[in-house]
């Protein structure tokens, strides 16, 4: 049998007895025939632990200092996991990112995979052993430690099933799988058994916490088959594949909904050719990633420019938009920290006219007023008052019939 790639979130490790859950389940994929990597994040809270323990010191910390800090956490966890593992009389070998050669660039927190050198986990698999691999870090050509980003352990694992050509990678979460809603907000979303790169993709921009977006991008770029599971429960769970003619094609696979990101509008900027490019290029340099822009009708040559952004880079960001404002001789700006995106995703979009007519009646029926529109072939999203997302979400999870058996555009 081939090598299998599972990742076991914070959630899945919080505890020496969830530590030991892990175990069990690894070393029967072990017993089962299977070369085995594990992909392990940090116990429990503690990243958000050490995220606030900086804050005591800095409000703006270096984020290569950061980065130093927040990658201790998986070093205990994948210490702990080997030390259970060997507790159970199977071998097992634990490695930080720098030590199996993750290579990333140098953006320190949000730093991307660049190259994956297996050579010494194959080693570590020909001999029998299992191997256990810090999740969320790597390492620069200068050896600086960095980090992934929110998640990054599902990039972690998803890069290292494509070095070693892994039969699958499995992630391990608290959630059962891929879900046509939040259960906690739609207690009778339906378990998605199939969906595809294309489809996880915009589901996990728009806010579905499963899956790290750069792993999905990663799986889809590189082949490799993500199988989302629960830590806890025996079940089916939800498989991330290329589409193929066999797979089901639902008009609305999904409803997502993202509390995370704030808003910005700069007011009275001049409208000339290029000014976009000033706006954004100091923001791209701070590395600082917008999601959703809407530029004004230009009124008497000045127009407005608005856009959202991750709450974490607010801050930053506020701090560039200053100087950018006095640079275009703008009127001003303004911050928004009470929006949320809620988002439709479906391929049978691309085959189906007027979806979007739907999600925006449903919309008006309920009072919620549109700010921002964006669209893709197969995802509609629309930012609204943070207070009345959950609303939205489970009317258009209504309204679309998810909770039944799937319609598909081939139906029709």
């Amino acid at each position: 049998m081939g090598i299998i790639v599972q990742k076991f979130g914070g959630s899945s490790v919080a505890d020496v007895e969830k530590i030991k859950n892990v175990a069990r389940r690894v070393v029967a994929t072990k017993l089962a025939g299977h070369s085995v990597v594990v992909v392990v994040s940090a116990l429990g809270d503690t990243t958000d632990e050490l995220v606030a323990l900086a804050r005591q010191i800095s409000l703006t910390p270096p984020e290569r200092e950061m980065d130093m800090l927040l990658a201790t956490g998986e070093q205990i966890s994948v210490a702990l996991l080997a030390m259970a593992i060997h507790a159970m009389g199977h071998e097992a070998i634990s490695f930080t990112g720098y030590q199996i050669g993750i290579l990333t660039d140098d953006s320190h927190t949000k730093a991307r995979i660049v190259d994956v050198r297996p050579e010494r986990i194959m080693c570590e698999l020909e001999r029998g052993c299992i191997v256990v691999v810090a999740g969320f870090q790597g390492v620069t050509v200068n050896n600086d430690i960095t980090t992934l980003g929110r998640g990054g352990s599902d990039t972690t694992a998803v890069a290292i099933a494509a070095a070693l050509g892994a039969e699958k990678c499995e992630i391990y979460t608290d959630v059962e799988g891929v879900f046509t809603a939040d259960p906690r907000i739609v207690p009778e979303a339906l378990l998605v058994p199939e969906i595809t790169y294309e489809e996880m993709l915009e589901m996990a921009a728009t806010g579905a916490k499963v899956l790290q977006l750069r792993s999905v991008e990663y799986g889809r770029n590189h082949g490799v088959v993500i199988h989302v599971k629960s830590s806890f429960k025996d079940g089916a769970g939800t498989v991330v594949k290329e589409e193929d003619e066999g797979m089901e094609r639902p008009i609305i696979s999904g409803v997502t909904r993202d509390s995370s990101e704030g808003k910005i509008t700069i007011f009275g900027v001049p409208d000339r050719p290029g000014i976009a490019a000033k706006v954004f290029r100091p923001l791209a340099a701070a590395n600082i990633n917008m999601d959703m822009i809407v530029q004004n009708v230009s009124t008497e040559g000045l127009t407005d420019i608005s856009f959202t952004l991750s709450l974490d880079d607010l801050p930053t960001a506020e701090s560039v938009i200053k100087d950018i404002v006095e640079e275009l001789g703008a009127k001003g700006y303004n911050t928004d920290t009470n929006i949320a995106k809620v988002s439709i995703i479906g391929a049978g979009m691309k085959s189906h006219p007027g979806v979007a007519a739907e999600m925006f009646d449903v919309l008006a029926r309920n009072g919620i007023n549109i700010q921002m529109i964006s669209t893709s072939p197969i995802k509609i999203a629309c930012v609204i008052e943070a207070g009345q997302v959950e609303t939205a979400v489970r009317e258009l999870h209504d309204h679309f019939q998810l909770n039944e058996e799937a319609i598909t555009s081939e139906t029709l």
